[in-house]
């Protein structure tokens, strides 16, 4: 049985990057749960597929799994690595979506839960502590203001030199955070036994400290 340590918390809240950083620090295996949900909003998306009835149908042709080259993780999707597309903005708008869809949650559900199982694993998400992972060593729930969080996206998409508007983001990451949060199924919400960290004053180190502190009270007691 593996160790599992479960990171939830809102879009933009840098979830994946402090999950790969702690992963990398306690050599766990990192389970990106919301590139495999991109993945599956990019297939979608290609598909021009849309509406809850077709999304349902649609979804089990999408063979999605992850695997590392050279220390990175890719993602492939139906044989093919579609790493470098996952984090186009109407790619993450249609996961938002989606992932609301019972049957795409129950889809990637069990890989997802295999891979924990038998390994030493750091997930992140919206609701691993509280639906994929319950019974998880280790639950943080990481967040930040929707200000600090749409001030890292503008500052991310502007230094990969793509043109795009600071209250916009704004305004994308208020309404996600209203559908994550309102969704009838799995919405995003702080497990009981989870730890709270908000990042919004903190660096990543500071945050990567703080979960490691929190892993070592709980699992190397």
């Amino acid at each position: 049985m593996g160790i599992n340590i479960a990171i939830d918390g809102p879009a933009g809240a840098g979830k994946s990057t402090i999950a790969k950083k702690v992963a990398k620090e306690l050599s766990f295996i990192y389970v990106d749960t919301g590139a495999m949900y991109r993945a599956m909003a990019l297939y979608l998306l290609e598909k021009g597929i849309n509406g809850d009835e077709k999304i349902s149908e649609a979804c089990h042709g999408a063979d999605i799994s992850i695997r590392y080259e050279n220390g990175e993780q890719q993602v492939i999707l139906n044989g093919k690595n579609v790493t470098s597309f996952l984090r186009k903005e109407e790619v993450g708008n249609m996961a938002s979506v989606s992932s609301a869809n019972p049957e795409v949650r129950a889809h990637l559900l069990k890989l997802q839960r295999n891979l924990a199982v038998e390994n030493n694993v750091v997930m992140d998400g919206r609701d691993i502590g509280t639906t994929i992972l319950p019974n998880a060593e280790v639950k943080i729930f990481l967040t930040a203001s929707a200000r600090t969080r749409a001030n890292r996206r503008y500052l991310e998409l502007t230094e990969k030199g793509e043109a795009c508007d600071m209250e916009a983001i704004l305004k994308d990451i208020i309404d996600r955070d209203e559908r994550d949060m309102n969704r009838a199924v799995s919405p995003l919400k702080q497990a009981e036994d989870a730890v709270l960290v908000d990042s919004s004053e903190m660096g990543i180190d500071e945050v990567v400290d703080k979960i490691l502190f929190v892993y070592r009270e709980k699992v190397n007691r």
